[in-house]
């Protein structure tokens, strides 16, 4: 197959959802189709509208995939009458976040009418795929196709998750981009709540996204009722990521919406139970009480005391983390929901 695939800024992006779609890419190119990147400039929302004036579709392509992120610029260039079918990868939709009701009152009628304007549908998580059954029905093909979260090799026993558990302060690690969707925040709010001495906590993402966020965040973590707690170490990937993964004993991403959580299972792979929200497709993964918690979103004093349960509680946090450890053993393997994933998109041909 001769493969477009259309999204803004960058492949190399460091999300999960660029993650995913970097994957994808290399699955196909390996199964010995052609993919080519057909890259739109990031900008604001309302610029992005402004495509629909001037943007097209692309020729020579068996297939086209866009990244569903991309709803607002293409709604037009879908109009036309593509020769091959348009799929819709769909990582989650905006108007499934948290803001302002009017806002995704807007956001729900621009993605609507971007929904209804593909053939098919490629989704991350059963969560995702009732959203948009939920506003355009069910009558186009698609497939759940889960996100790759076996991108490293822990290298990690059930006795060394054990032993981890047993020592130190309370590691926490925070793994997102600094937006205000990802939940810091409330994370750092939980912290205040709790003795210095029974905490650390590891912040790992790009400030870049939303510089005026991060560097609120930032400047909060600096008060002194959190100095010394807390470490921002910026975007990591590879090597560096796998240390803190390897050091921490629990990740926190206590964020608003999450259309999969692809974060949430790789710190399970390193046997880091998880602490997400009840919103979104957290549930899909995280079973409270068992593989971590799971939260209302921006609830801050129920984090805190889950915080504190397991810093109190070794042998709790023994068993979650061994539970964590067994559902990411269960979750498919990439090069299965790549295989499937061909067939797909081979079947829609």
């Amino acid at each position: 197959m001769k493969i477009g695939l259309i999204l803004y800024g960058s492949l190399a992006t460091l999300s999960g959802g660029y993650l995913y779609d970097r994957r994808l890419v290399e699955s196909l190119r390996a199964q010995g189709d052609t993919v080519e990147i057909i890259s739109l400039p990031w900008r604001n929302y309302a610029a992005h509208l402004g495509d629909n004036l001037t943007f097209r579709l692309p020729a020579g392509f068996d297939l086209l995939i866009q990244d569903e992120l991309n709803h607002p610029s293409l709604i037009s260039a879908n109009l036309g009458r593509y020769p091959g079918p348009v799929i819709s990868l769909v990582h989650h939709l905006r108007c499934s976040e948290q803001r302002p009701h009017w806002q995704n009152q807007l956001y729900r009628l621009v993605e609507t009418r971007y929904l209804r304007s593909v053939d098919g549908f490629l989704f991350n998580s059963q969560t995702t795929r009732r959203v948009v059954t939920g506003l355009i029905g069910s009558s186009q093909p698609a497939l759940v196709a889960y996100p790759p979260t076996d991108r490293f090799d822990p290298g990690l026993t059930g006795p060394q998750v054990t032993d981890r558990a047993q020592n130190g302060p309370l590691r926490l690690l925070f793994l997102g981009n600094l937006i205000p969707r990802k939940g810091l925040h409330t994370l750092l709010e939980a912290l205040t709540r709790l003795p210095a001495t029974d905490l650390r906590l590891e912040i790992v993402g790009a400030p870049t996204s939303d510089p005026v966020y991060a560097r609120a965040m930032q400047a909060r973590a600096a008060q002194p009722d959190l100095a010394g707690r807390v470490t921002f170490h910026g975007a990591l990937d590879n090597e560096p990521l796998r240390t803190q993964l390897r050091q921490a004993h629990l990740l926190v991403v206590p964020s608003s919406y999450e259309g999969f959580g692809i974060v949430y299972l790789e710190g399970m792979a390193f046997g880091l139970p998880a602490i997400g929200t009840s919103a979104g497709a957290a549930p899909e993964i995280v079973r409270h009480n068992e593989t971590g918690f799971l939260i209302p979103p921006g609830d801050a004093p129920a984090l805190a005391a889950h915080l504190a349960a397991l810093a109190a509680d070794r042998n709790r946090l023994a068993r979650m983390s061994l539970a964590a450890l067994q559902r990411y053993q269960q979750q498919p393997k990439w090069a299965q929901t790549a295989a499937e994933i061909r067939q797909f998109l081979l079947s829609q041909l």
